[in-house]
């Protein structure tokens, strides 16, 4: 069991979102594979869904909306990094080469969010918390345990996280070719260079990682539920892990972390 009690720091991943193309089967398959609860949120929000474990939220799942004659937004999962200031950070972003999708915007008494791309085209989310700090369960099954971002340009990438968020990357001890995403002194994340295993047509990104106890398991449930397995489970030096889609194409990571020495 493992709960946040305070607000994230700045430039860390806080949130875990989906804008689904069908809300409810896609809460319905969450349910189903993580044994997740919540129910569609308020119409004032769209119906946005606070998933959760424990009655403690963990994750979104929303409608895919759009302004009027823009395109919906594409139903991936999409990490947002805390922002002490949204408008500060909106402004970092730009001058660090990034580029704004969404412009902050306040999301009732809950908090000040915005989208934006990375220059090297990896987009993740901002959030400035006012009465949601983000994610209370994390680091256990069924909630998220690592956050990604896969990049073809792993210097440039770092170059803008480290001038928008103040966040500082450092190639990782005892896996070469991958890097440690740190805030202040602490490691919230990771970066790698998108080699061969990526296919061209894959843009950069941020990956959701979920904990689960038995990766296996979970992937022939998501199977079972509609989804797919693009990577099937596997052990790595840091646990056993999967890559799954959802049946409308969302992919994310299952892993069972490897035991502490």
């Amino acid at each position: 069991m493992s709960e946040v009690d305070r607000p994230y720091a700045q430039g860390t991943p806080c949130w875990v979102d989906l804008m689904a193309q069908d809300q409810k089967a896609a809460m319905d398959f969450y349910r189903g594979l993580f044994g997740w609860g919540g129910e569609r949120g308020p119409e004032e929000f769209g119906g946005y869904a606070m998933m959760t474990i424990r009655d403690k939220p963990v994750a979104g799942i929303g409608p895919a909306m759009a302004p009027e004659g823009q395109p919906a937004p594409p139903h991936v999962w999409t990490t947002y990094l805390a922002s002490d200031d949204a408008d500060e950070t909106a402004r970092r972003i730009g001058e660090a080469g990034g580029t704004l999708l969404v412009p902050p915007m306040d999301v009732g008494d809950a908090g000040r969010m915005g989208v934006a791309a990375d220059p090297t085209g990896a987009v993740f989310g901002f959030w400035q918390k006012k009465e949601f700090f983000g994610a209370v369960v994390v680091n256990e099954a069924g909630a998220l345990i690592w956050s990604e971002c896969n990049t073809r340009d792993v210097p440039g990438a770092s170059a803008f996280y480290r001038s928008a968020f103040d966040i500082d990357v450092q190639p990782m001890e005892g896996m070469e070719g991958y890097f440690a995403v740190n805030v202040a002194g602490r490691t919230i994340g990771g970066m790698q260079h998108m080699g061969e295993q990526f296919p061209e047509h894959v843009p950069a990104h941020w990956m959701t990682w979920f904990a689960v106890d038995d990766p296996d398991a979970t992937a022939a449930r998501a199977k079972s539920l509609g989804g797919s397995v693009p990577i099937e489970p596997a052990d790595a030096p840091y646990g056993r892990y999967a890559a799954v889609a959802d049946p409308w194409g969302a992919v994310f990571c299952l892993l069972k972390p490897q035991p502490m020495q």
